[in-house]
């Protein structure tokens, strides 16, 4: 008990002596002093505010593509079910006419669909990239202050302590500094 007492007087002391920023910045800090550190870089980018901003866009969007996919299945459908209705009435060559017409168009609207869900994952790796490549200042600065040489992705670790992931931190640091939004533009 008096421990835990003890750190908490020395860090209220110096809080108020007014001693040099970095002391300061070493008692508040809440990143683990150790010459490795890990990160899952996936949850840095689906827990901070920026992610789950963009995953929430892109399930919107996908939500929208599947409505026009099913809204499409359902045309296609019914012309098909009208096309299998003419057969009996129609000279065979303007039926295969039809049907081949019929299946162009359908394949059509598969690699349209397939486009559009592909697009839909390049979005989501361009704003996952640019977040990481954003967060990179933020892993140096805890680098430095973990006096760390190298941050490992966690899945990559065979085996590690749970206390040298950095990944609850980076999240942090990342919604004070960008929130839900990137500056792309800042130099």
């Amino acid at each position: 008990m008096r421990g835990p007492f003890k750190a908490g007087l020395l860090a209220l002391s110096l809080g108020l002596s007014g001693l040099g920023g970095d002391l300061k910045a070493q008692v508040q800090s809440d990143v683990p002093r150790s010459p490795v550190l890990t990160i899952d870089s996936e949850r840095l980018f689906s827990q901070s505010a920026y992610g789950r901003r963009i995953v929430a866009e892109l399930e919107a969007e996908r939500q929208v593509l599947i409505a026009e996919k099913e809204a499409l299945e359902a045309d296609l459908e019914a012309e098909e079910l009208q096309l299998t209705q003419q057969r009996p009435n129609l000279p065979a060559a303007e039926f295969q006419v039809l049907a081949e017409a019929f299946d162009a168009k359908v394949q059509q609207a598969r690699r349209a669909q397939d486009i559009k869900s592909r697009e839909l994952g390049q979005k989501r790796d361009d704003a996952r990239g640019a977040f990481l490549n954003f967060s990179l200042p933020v892993l140096a600065e805890i680098v430095r202050e973990a006096n760390a040489v190298a941050i490992l992705e966690r899945g990559s670790v065979f085996i590690s302590a749970d206390r040298i992931d950095i990944t609850d931190q980076a999240i942090a640091r990342m919604d004070v500094r960008v929130g839900d939004q990137l500056d792309t533009n800042a130099d």
